[in-house]
C-alpha cells in the first residue's frame, strides 16, 4: 500500500484522473461482464406460431420453470436447452396444429350421429391432412384447405368437386412449381378432382400460377433443353467434356386445327345385301267335241286331245353401296413442326518437335457417324424439313475469370453474436486492466543508468543512481577520467567528484527529488 500511495503521490492531476477513470471502467467492465457470463444464451425455439399455440408452449414453459423471452411472435429459450425442449414438447402435442386430421372421426360414436354429420366430419378430417401434408414443406408455414363437394345433394347429377389452397410461405414466395405440385397433391387426394379446378391462393390474395399451367404441354424452350440436354451428353461422350457446343431451335404449332374429310371412291362397289325371288306356273289344255258321250265318265268321248305347260322365272336383286372414307384429324399446339440442330465439336491439337500447337479438325468418317447418332437421337425427320449440322471447329480455351471459391477454417468455427460480444468485452476490460492499473503500479520510478563504454576490452557495469558516493566509486571514475574512457555527463565534462554529482543532480531532477523523498520518508519511520 505504501509504494501504492508513493506512486499515486508522484502522479500529477491529469495522470490520477486517468487512473481513477481507468479503475472505475474496469469495475463497470467486471460488473458487465459477470452479467453477460451468468446469462443464459437465447436461441429461437418457435417462431411464426398462431396465438393459441403459443399459449400452450408459454404454459408448459412455465409450468417447468424454464427461462424464455418474448420477441414480438417468436419464443426465445437457453440454447442448451433448446433441442431437449423441442423433443419434450412434441411429446407431448405441442405446438398444436390448427389443422386436426383424421383424429375427428375418432370422437364419433355410432349413436346420435347422422350421415351429414359423418360426412361433414370426413371432409373436415380430409382437408386437416392436406393441409398437415402441405405444411410439412419447408416452403409453407401455414395452410388451409377449402373442398367443396356437392355429390350428397340427391338433386343434383355428377357434380364436380372442386377446391382452394390458402398458402402462407416461410420466406420466399411461392414458385408457379410449387403451386402446380400442390394442385396436384390435393387432386390425388380427391375422388373425381381435377388439378384445374384446384386454386391456389398466397397470403397477400394473389393466384399463384394461371389454371392453365398445370395441364399445359410443354412449350418450345422446354423441348429445345430437353432436345440439347441429349445431344450434348451423346457428343461429349465421344469429344469430352468442354469440347461441343449444342443448339436446338425447336419450331412447335401454335394453333390448334381441327380436319374432317369424307370421300366416295365410285369405282368401288360393296355388295350389302342379295334378294333372290324364284315363280313357277303350270297349265293343262285339253281339245275335243262336247257330246253326250264326252260327258260319261267311261264314255267314249273321254280320250281326245291333251296338252300340259310349265312357266319357271327367277329374279336376283343385288343392293351395293359406294365405298365411302371418313378422316378426322385434330393438331394440338405444341407439336414439332420443325427442327434445327447446331453441333460444334473441338478438334485435336499437336505439338511439333518445335514445341509449335497445330490443329487438326475430326474427320470426315467420323462427322458423319456423329451426325448419324444425333439424327437418331433427336428424331430427324427429312420430310418435315428438319435440318441438322455439325462441324469440326477449333474451340479456344478460356481462362475462367474470377478467383476460385474455397473453403475457410472460419467456416467450422460457430460463434453467435452474444459470444462474439463477451470475447470483445472481454478483450477490452483486459487491455484497460493491463495499461492503466497493472502497467502504472509495476513501473517503479528509476533512476536511468549511466551506460559505460568498455574498457581495456573488458565491460564496465553501468552506475546507479542510489544517493551515496562511495570512495571507489570516486576514484574509479576519477581514474576514468582522466584515461578519457568515461564521457562528459552534461554539457561540459568535470574532473571534481562534486562538480560531477552537482551536474547529475541538474540533469537528472526528478530521479534525485524522488531519491530525496525517500530519505525524508525514512526519518520520519526512525522518529
Amino acid at each position: 500500500m505504501q509504494q501504492i500511495g508513493t506512486v499515486w503521490a508522484s502522479l500529477d492531476r491529469r495522470k490520477q484522473i486517468i487512473v481513477a477513470s481507468a479503475v472505475v471502467l474496469v469495475f463497470l467492465g467486471i460488473l458487465g461482464m459477470s452479467r453477460l457470463a451468468t446469462a443464459p444464451s437465447m436461441t429461437l425455439l418457435y417462431a411464426g406460431l398462431e396465438s393459441g399455440a403459443a399459449g400452450d408452449i408459454v404454459r408448459a414453459l412455465d409450468q417447468r420453470g424454464i427461462t424464455y423471452e418474448i420477441r414480438g411472435g417468436s419464443i426465445y429459450v437457453p440454447g442448451a436447452q433448446r433441442d431437449e425442449l423441442r423433443m419434450t414438447l412434441a411429446s407431448e402435442g405441442l405446438p398444436a396444429n390448427g389443422n386436426r386430421g383424421y383424429e375427428l372421426l375418432d370422437s364419433l360414436s355410432g349413436f346420435g350421429t347422422t350421415s351429414q354429420m359423418f360426412d361433414a366430419a370426413y371432409w373436415r378430417a380430409k382437408e386437416g391432412e392436406l393441409a398437415r401434408t402441405i405444411v410439412g414443406s419447408p416452403h409453407v408455414s401455414q395452410a388451409r384447405v377449402h373442398i367443396a363437394n356437392g355429390s350428397a345433394n340427391p338433386f343434383q347429377r355428377s357434380v364436380a368437386p372442386t377446391a382452394s389452397v390458402y398458402l402462407v410461405p416461410s420466406g420466399a414466395d411461392i414458385t408457379g412449381d410449387q403451386a402446380k405440385a400442390i394442385r396436384f397433391l390435393v387432386a390425388s387426394a380427391v375422388s373425381g378432382l381435377a388439378p384445374e379446378d384446384v386454386t391456389v391462393i398466397d397470403s397477400n390474395g394473389a393466384v399463384i400460377g394461371g389454371q392453365d399451367t398445370a395441364v399445359a404441354a410443354d412449350t418450345a424452350d422446354d423441348k429445345s433443353r430437353q432436345l440439347r440436354e441429349r445431344v450434348l451428353r451423346l457428343v461429349e461422350a465421344r469429344v469430352g467434356p468442354g469440347n461441343a457446343v449444342v443448339e436446338v431451335s425447336v419450331d412447335t404449332e401454335t394453333k390448334t386445327e381441327s380436319i374432317r374429310e369424307r370421300r366416295f371412291d365410285p369405282k368401288g362397289r360393296v355388295a350389302i345385301s342379295t334378294d333372290v325371288e324364284e315363280r313357277s306356273d303350270s297349265a293343262r289344255n285339253q281339245s275335243s267335241d262336247v257330246t253326250v258321250a264326252s260327258n260319261l265318265p267311261d264314255g267314249d268321248g273321254a280320250g281326245g286331245d291333251e296338252s300340259n305347260s310349265t312357266a319357271t322365272e327367277t329374279r336376283e336383286r343385288v343392293n351395293y353401296e359406294v365405298s365411302e372414307t371418313e378422316l378426322e384429324v385434330h393438331t394440338a399446339p405444341g407439336s414439332i413442326k420443325r427442327l434445327t440442330v447446331a453441333v460444334l465439336v473441338n478438334g485435336t491439337r499437336t505439338v511439333d518437335a518445335s514445341g509449335a500447337e497445330t490443329f487438326a479438325p475430326l474427320p470426315q468418317a467420323e462427322l458423319d457417324a456423329l451426325q448419324e447418332l444425333v439424327a437418331a437421337a433427336v428424331g430427324f425427320d427429312a420430310a418435315r424439313g428438319d435440318v441438322i449440322t455439325l462441324k469440326s471447329l477449333d474451340l479456344p480455351v478460356t481462362e475462367p475469370q474470377g478467383t476460385l471459391a474455397s473453403s475457410s477454417m472460419w467456416q467450422n468455427i460457430h460463434l453467435d453474436a452474444m459470444s462474439l460480444i463477451q470475447m470483445a468485452v472481454l478483450a477490452v476490460v483486459s487491455l484497460v486492466l493491463a495499461l492503466f492499473v497493472i502497467r502504472p503500479i509495476l513501473m517503479k520510478p528509476t533512476l536511468t543508468p549511466a551506460l559505460l563504454p568498455a574498457v581495456d576490452g573488458a565491460e564496465v557495469e553501468p552506475s546507479v543512481l542510489t544517493g551515496e558516493i562511495a570512495a571507489d566509486d570516486v576514484a574509479e571514475f576519477a581514474a576514468l577520467s582522466q584515461d578519457g574512457g568515461v564521457p562528459a555527463l552534461g554539457v561540459n565534462a568535470v574532473e571534481d567528484p562534486v562538480e560531477r554529482l552537482r551536474t547529475m543532480i541538474g540533469d537528472k531532477q526528478e530521479e534525485t527529488v524522488e531519491i530525496l523523498r525517500s530519505w525524508l520518508e525514512e526519518g520520519e519511520e526512525r522518529v
